[in-house]
């Protein structure tokens, strides 16, 4: 027990004192906070905004009916003025033609969109002639607007006040959502907070897993490739090595979780303190906090355990790739049903994912927030507990046959003779 620490501490230090763990530790938070406060409205308000015009070949208002929707701060578009040629046309094929060089062209003359009105006020058409096919992001805006330019030209058609349309779409009804499970009966944001954390720690779970998986396995690689493997061997036992590896790499990952997370909440205390309680209640309800623990812990075994013995066997990061390949198969198949288990954790697919155990650490946490009867949840745990043991047991067997391989090459004949030999003390 005392070697398994020692290597657990020498694999946690090791990472310490590598300039690229402080780095990731804190430029992630960095990227994250500036995705979320507000860095997509910095990066499009230093980019120049597209260079647009609106040719109203119905000569009814739709090209001053834009004016509004398009401007702003920062403005979503420069609208420019159409030449003489493309207003006086009598098609939306005469129209675009003296528009032509100016999409293909660059400096003050390009345009980046041109509209194209045409047909009658009450049935308009809309042509969008874009520089790049494969941008359209106005389209939509220019698309209502010319909507409810239509809808205000029949009422006038039909003799009623043009602004009947903006005094009836703000005719909204008062919904109210009641649930006979929420503390009030009436739903609010404290009985939505389980589900919506429960689903954020599933997701955290899933990075934490594979991020220190992937450690371990590059720290195999690199320890097999120099030889230190077999130095390691010499002083320790295998449950040892394999047991000190896991323990350290999931220390560095627990703390990583541990200074993200009081990132976190120092944000959320300095930007909206009134959610503290909220969160902390959530984490508390139906025991997420501790659940979440125990998946994690039992989670990580299982595909730490996996991926050691996969680096085992590897003396590059290129031949682990091969078989990595399958693997992050079968790790994204609870993130592509993480969503579903959220909205109906209850759905029968749900149900029997959450039961197989590579899965049940993702997929029960989002769904415990509903509120599954404690036994299903123990069971789970259980069940995946003693897949883990299994898993470690072979995974193990598996280390020391991959160690003691000189060329780095998955042989099934020494894997399957390497299970058949009694377990190492």
């Amino acid at each position: 027990m005392i070697r398994l620490l020692k290597i657990a501490r020498r694999e946690y230090v090791s990472y310490l004192r590598t300039p690229g763990f402080w780095i990731s530790l804190c430029v992630a938070p960095l990227v994250l906070g500036f995705a979320l406060m507000g860095g997509p409205k910095a990066l499009q308000s230093a980019a120049p905004p597209p260079r647009l015009t609106v040719i109203d070949l119905t000569r009814s208002g739709f090209d001053r009916a834009l004016q509004p929707t398009l401007s702003g701060e920062p403005p979503l578009a420069e609208i420019v003025a159409p030449p003489p040629a493309s207003t006086d046309a009598g098609s939306p094929e005469q129209a675009i033609a003296p528009l032509r060089s100016a999409l293909s062209a660059r400096g003050e003359r390009a345009l980046d969109l041109v509209v194209i009105i045409s047909g009658v006020s009450t049935k308009a058409r809309v042509d969008f002639w874009t520089r790049d096919p494969t941008t359209s992001s106005l389209a939509g805006l220019v698309e209502r607007a010319v909507g409810d330019r239509m809808r205000q030209n029949r009422l006038i058609a039909a003799g009623l006040p043009s602004n009947l349309l903006k005094s009836v779409d703000a005719v909204q009804p008062e919904v109210r959502s009641f649930s006979p499970r929420a503390r009030s009966e009436r739903v609010s944001f404290r009985d939505q907070a389980p589900t919506l954390l429960a689903l954020g720690l599933a997701f955290v779970l899933w990075m934490a897993v594979v991020t220190g998986a992937g450690i371990l396995l590059n720290s195999v690689i690199e320890e097999k490739s120099g030889r230190i493997l077999e130095v390691l061997m010499s002083c320790a036992s295998i449950p040892e090595i394999l047991g000190g590896k896991i323990l350290g790499v999931a220390g560095l990952t627990g703390t990583v979780l541990a200074v993200w997370g009081a990132l976190g909440l120092t944000a959320v205390s300095r930007t909206s303190p009134h959610l503290l309680g909220e969160l902390g209640g959530a984490l508390l309800s139906h025991g997420l906090i501790v659940w979440f623990v125990l998946f994690f812990a039992g989670g990580y075994l299982m595909y730490a355990s996996i991926f050691a013995a996969i680096g085992a066997f590897c003396e590059t990061s290129r031949e682990a790739q091969t078989l990595l390949g399958p693997l992050m198969i079968v790790l994204s198949i609870p993130m592509v049903f993480l969503s579903l288990a959220q909205q109906r954790p209850d759905a029968p697919v749900i149900v029997i994912l959450s039961w197989v155990p590579l899965f049940t650490p993702f997929l029960m946490i989002a769904r415990i927030a509903s509120g599954l009867p404690l036994w299903q949840v123990a069971a789970a745990l259980l069940e995946m507990a003693a897949t883990a043991a299994a898993i470690m047991w072979l995974c193990a067997r598996a280390f020391r046959a991959g160690a003691l391989s000189g060329g780095g090459k998955l042989d099934v004949k020494r894997l399957l003779a390497a299970f058949a030999r009694p377990a190492e003390t």
